[in-house]
């Protein structure tokens, strides 16, 4: 019997790339989004479920499992995909920004990792796969929501690694860099009119593309693609990171003095 596949945040993106691969290799796949009446292509594959489903309603949640163990009989791999960017000063941000920024990408995980875990545990199998990021071990200037959320991310999947282990029950992060796209493509911009910080932005901001210019940048295919090997390769592993942008970050950060790394940043993307 075919496996299947759960995906959060499928409508765009990685989550898109990853149901059309997971489908190519003969799996079924529950495809869930905000708006699946919008969707016009992943409900026209064979053994694609297209349903709704929100991480900031809990009732869509459980609705979308029964849904889906009714439909293909067993969930054995949740990819939380869904999240968004919230970048900028943190000063400026209100607190219903910051209160979003954790709904949809910490708490919103959580609650669809948890309402998904009775039925792997009666399955007594399963691997949940994380969306986090570079950003999710390497905070960068006006990313400290964005970056905090990822924080989050990766130690609570660290930590529930351990915990399933002894149910046959497995957890993997996806640790993407910039995937060919302009950095502020997909991100919400926290408004700011403190004139401090204007100079301080415009530095990181004009630099930050210049710093890993030289590097190939991963594709959305590639991301779905490691996914994939990540869902299937029965490794041990808990952090795949992609892109060599992504690479670089993690380098400059684990391969460095923490007073050595905090330079390195700052005259990279602060200092004049």
């Amino acid at each position: 019997m075919s496996k299947t596949i759960m995906i959060t945040g499928a409508s765009s993106g990685f989550g898109r790339e990853t149901a059309k691969i997971f489908h190519q290799q003969g799996w079924n796949v529950v495809a869930t989004m905000r708006s699946p009446e919008n969707e016009q292509e992943l409900n026209e594959l064979e053994n694609v479920l297209v349903t709704y489903l929100d991480v900031q309603q809990p009732e869509s949640i459980q609705n979308t499992i029964i849904e889906a163990v009714q439909h293909f009989g067993s969930i054995d791999v949740l990819l939380n995909n869904a999240g968004y960017g919230l970048m900028g000063v943190f000063e400026s941000a209100t607190s219903e920004q910051i209160q979003k920024q954790y709904a949809v990408n910490v708490f919103g995980l959580m609650d669809v990792t948890r309402a998904v875990l009775p039925q792997m545990r009666r399955q007594g199998s399963g691997t949940i796969i994380n969306l986090s990021s570079f950003g999710g071990q390497v905070g960068l200037p006006f990313g400290s929501l964005y970056n905090s959320s990822k924080f989050a991310v990766e130690g609570f999947s660290e930590s529930l690694s351990h915990e399933l282990y002894a149910l046959g029950i497995a957890v993997k992060l996806i640790e993407p860099g910039g995937v060919d796209t302009n950095f502020r493509n997909g991100l919400e911009m926290i408004k700011n009119e403190i004139p401090e910080y204007q100079p301080l932005m415009g530095n990181f901001f004009g630099r930050y593309a210049q710093a890993t210019a030289h590097l190939p940048k991963a594709t959305a295919e590639d991301i779905a693609q490691t996914i994939y090997e990540a869902a299937t390769d029965g490794k041990a592993q808990l952090r795949y990171v992609i892109g060599e942008d992504a690479q670089f970050y993690i380098d400059t950060k684990f391969k460095n003095s923490d007073p050595d790394f905090i330079k390195i940043m700052r005259d990279r993307f602060i200092n004049q």
